[in-house]
């Protein structure tokens, strides 16, 4: 099962990683570019703490399901992620937006972009953390 939880963490890291790119470096760019007085340049950016920090992220999220969630499967899974991102997209995108002058819409952006990262790495971890279906005539453990 651990060997199960060190290839959903590694899978959800790489669906992140991809969905980053989309999400803001091609959806939300614009919005970007028009408060770039709020960002470092993109040279001063630090790409590998960023790495790291959604590495991490994934892990625990994983992690989080692997150890804490009963019925592993990809319906839970599903319900996982849709949970988990309402709550951190919303954190995310609408906490910020509350302290910071950013955009309406790239508050929007962020909540539902964090959204839907979470439902894919929930459905992920969902597929690949599952029980195993007892048998038809076996008693379940």
């Amino acid at each position: 099962m651990k060997k199960r939880l060190l290839i959903a963490t590694l899978l959800v890291f790489a669906v992140w990683e991809l969905l980053d790119l989309v999400i803001h470096g091609l959806l939300l760019a614009p919005l970007y570019a028009a408060t770039a007085q709020l960002w470092r340049p993109m040279e001063e950016m630090k790409q590998g703490l960023m790495v790291a920090v959604t590495l991490i992220a994934a892990f625990t999220f994983t992690y989080v399901y692997f150890r804490f969630i009963g019925d592993k499967c990809a319906g839970t899974g599903w319900r996982y992620g849709l949970w988990f991102g309402a709550g951190a997209g919303i954190s995310m995108g609408y906490g910020t937006y509350s302290v910071m002058p950013i955009p309406y819409f790239m508050a929007l952006g962020w909540f539902l972009g964090t959204l839907v990262q979470a439902l894919a790495g929930g459905w992920i971890i969902g597929l690949i953390i599952r029980e195993p279906k007892p048998e038809p005539g076996e008693a379940a453990a």
